[in-house]
């Protein structure tokens, strides 16, 4: 999952080498933080959320068959 973050990410910023996903894992959940540079936060949520939603969608579609919950948050 850290992966597929880190590839849609690295594709939609202006930096790319500033993309970084972090993993943290529970027995039911894993938590993908996303950081990227403060000029391409904007990129990276789209107007309305769009993008951070699209994001979010293909994650869970991918863990779908994990039977884990996926939670992706973008950090400043």
């Amino acid at each position: 999952m850290k992966e597929l973050v880190e590839v849609i990410a690295k594709a939609l910023v202006d930096e790319p080498e500033k993309v970084t996903v972090t993993e943290t894992e529970n027995e039911k959940s894993i938590v993908l933080e996303l950081h990227v540079a403060q000029e391409d936060m904007g990129k990276v949520i789209g107007k309305q959320g769009r993008i951070a939603k699209a994001i979010r969608a293909v994650v869970k579609a991918a863990a779908a068959k994990n039977d884990k919950k996926v939670i992706v948050d973008i950090v400043q």
